[in-house]
């Protein structure tokens, strides 16, 4: 594909971008308790800017910690925040970048439960997103008043560390969005009530950055045009808006959909598919004039195609950036086939912060917010490295030890590289885990590893002895189950079931396991194979061991697939009819199955590594799966680290 069409520059009022790249406002939890930016944060930022992006906007900053209740991404109040501010301005200037701090005067409702102490601010006494017991604290006027001065010191602040731009976070549902949506806003003073009210405290946020910061300094606002949930903005409603914004000042429109009603979209997950919320453009294009910016599940293919239609002038990439911080370089330098793709997993992006307060990273680049401490050097002493299995693990470890520029060797018992990525790559949603195979195989052949295809290592290949490092990948199998009938010529194992389709006979299919592993089996089966699917699941839902963002998403495609699901329920027997399974009352059905599909999780395939491991133990490292069994970010993380340490 030719993708010059996003190497055209463009301005957003007087500010000039040298292309239509830009990275999605997200935040990396990594600031200090004081408020300031880390170091890490800088580093992080700035490779982004070397990788050729044409803007950034950096996750949102606060104007207070009280209103704040979200993530550690900075506050705006004081000064002192200003030198570490133009540090990661001017680190991105140095590449040509443009880069914009998106202010935001709190979460609202939207307030992580695990953030706060009393009860979120709101517009209204509208419940807590986390905790619909808890009612919300309404602002008064006074507060008001109070925030847009806020506003005004922050974008002074903003303006002051040298910022190009300056991005209002009204999205999601946030303490903005929440004053503007009539289903939050139940406010009966001049703040509530109309469509022009409830879009003053929006209106006064635009003119109290444009009082502080002048004409020079351009002001986006992000919105969500469609809530996608019932009672929710509609995209329909939402065009009065983004006209009352541009007659308001607003430079550009940062546009997509979803809230936290609907919060798959706002961390979009594969099942949502490729560019899922450019629906948004077109119409929006028809009522504004100002620069629009779309974000959502982009590829490169699909960024051209948007820029092309003229519906948008920017394309946003987010975790496509957290990545392969060079997208950008690597497409206007036509090497496409060099971009790491966003496997879209969620795990250790928005994952880390939420579910362990972490800060950012990444399940297939373990440099994110680590660029310098993980930096990958030219080893002095090269050495001969012989990697076993050609998993996810396998093939990090080897790419990362070629690029320090030792000879590596990868091993590989079947004829493809992947392992159980591979597998779990056939369903079309899932396809950025193919297209993440298949850039492992670009870039071992790029940095010459031997690999060898169709190949079991035993203890005694002469390869071992030679080694200096030895790399174990071997990998994890199924769980095997002790059921009546299991071994039936109508049995498969979920892995077996995704790389042999041909041997899914009928169509009636049970699938006996509810994990993530299942679930996305039965989705690839009912959805692009026409099957009738049944899962049966002991515990009381289904996908227990799946991020509860991806799950939202999991769910509303079984339902809108038609799949039938049995929780709390054993599969006690299979047989030639199908499946018998125990409910927690203790009575028993039978479910008709022409196919039944075992997904009972799986375990490490460690034999071999043991055993290489006992005789070369001085030289051995066992990694990925068959260390301990977990997910593609585990996997590849353990890799890396293997890769790095040599």
């Amino acid at each position: 594909m030719n993708y010059k069409s996003l190497f055209t520059p463009f301005k957003i009022g007087t500010m000039e971008v040298k292309n239509r790249i830009v990275m999605s406002p997200m935040g990396t939890n990594s600031a200090r308790i004081d408020g300031t930016i880390a170091e890490d944060e800088i580093a992080y930022f700035e490779e982004r800017a070397k990788g050729g992006t044409g803007m950034i906007i950096m996750g949102c900053q606060f104007l207070n910690p009280d209103l704040a209740q979200g993530s550690l991404e900075g506050v705006l109040q004081n000064t002192y925040v200003i030198p570490q501010l133009t540090t990661v301005v001017e680190a991105c200037h140095r590449w040509g970048a443009k880069i914009c701090c998106q202010i935001s005067c709190g979460t609202g409702r939207n307030a992580f439960p695990n953030m706060y102490g009393e009860a979120p601010f709101s517009s209204s006494d509208t419940p807590s997103t986390y905790n619909p017991n808890m009612k919300c604290r309404p602002l008064s006027k006074e507060q008001i008043k109070d925030i847009m001065k806020q506003f005004k010191n922050s974008a002074k602040i903003a303006k002051d560390a040298g910022y190009d731009s300056i991005e209002v976070h009204a999205h999601a549902g946030y303490l903005v969005d929440q004053f503007m949506s009539s289903i939050w806003n139940t406010r009966t003073d001049e703040y509530g009530g109309s469509l022009e009210n409830r879009m003053r405290f929006a209106c006064e946020i635009v003119e109290s950055i444009k009082s502080a910061v002048g004409k020079d300094i351009p002001v986006i606002f992000r919105i969500a045009l469609d809530h996608l949930f019932e009672g929710g903005r509609t995209l329909e409603e939402s065009m009065e808006i983004i006209k009352i914004l541009e007659a308001a000042g607003v430079d550009a429109l940062d546009i997509d959909a979803g809230c936290y009603e609907r919060i798959d979209y706002i961390f979009p997950t594969a099942y949502l598919g490729d560019a899922c919320m450019e629906y948004v453009c077109e119409e929006a294009r028809k009522h504004v004039n100002i620069p629009i910016m779309n974000s959502g599940n982009h590829t490169p293919e699909t960024a051209v195609r948007l820029i092309e239609s003229g519906n948008a002038d920017f394309v946003m990439f987010g975790r496509q950036l957290i990545a392969d911080p060079e997208t950008a370089n690597k497409l206007m330098n036509e090497h496409a086939e060099d971009v790491r793709p966003c496997i879209r997993c969620n795990e250790e992006c928005v994952g880390r912060i939420i579910t362990r307060l972490s800060k950012i990273s990444c399940a297939v680049n373990v440099q994110v917010c680590e660029e310098a401490r993980f930096k990958i050097e030219e080893a002095k002493s090269k050495k001969n490295v012989v990697v076993v299995g050609g998993g996810p693990a396998g093939l990090e470890a080897a790419r990362v030890a070629a690029l320090e520029g030792h000879k590596v060797i990868l091993f590989e018992k079947e004829g493809v590289v992947g392992g159980q990525l591979s597998a779990a790559a056939t369903p079309k949603f899932k396809d950025q885990l193919k297209k993440l195979v298949k850039w492992y195989q670009v870039q071992l052949e790029k940095l010459g590893v031997d690999v060898r295809l169709n190949t079991a290592v035993d203890m005694n290949n002469p390869a071992l002895e030679e080694a200096d490092n030895i790399i174990v990948a071997t990998g994890a199998k199924p769980i095997e189950v002790n059921i009546k009938g299991i071994d039936g010529s109508n049995v498969l194992n979920v892995i077996d079931a995704h790389k042999h389709k041909e041997r899914i006979k009928g169509d009636h299919v049970v699938i006996c396991g509810g994990g993530l592993s299942g679930c996305d089996s039965a989705l690839e089966l009912a959805l692009e194979e026409g099957k009738k699917v049944t899962i049966v699941e002991m515990a009381e839902g289904i996908a227990k061991d799946v991020m509860y963002i991806n799950l939202t998403s999991i769910l509303v495609k079984i339902k809108e697939a038609g799949i039938n699901v049995f929780t709390s329920s054993k599969v006690s027997e299979i047989n030639e009819q199908g499946v018998v399974i125990e409910k927690a009352d203790g009575t028993k059905e039978n479910i008709a199955a022409d196919t039944v599909i075992t997904a009972f999780g799986m375990k490490k395939d460690s034999d071999l590594a043991d055993k290489i491991r006992e005789k070369y133990y001085n030289k051995t490292r066992i990694v990925g799966d068959s260390e301990k069994v977990g997910k593609v970010a585990t996997a590849v993380r353990s890799g890396f680290y293997a890769g790095l340490s040599l």
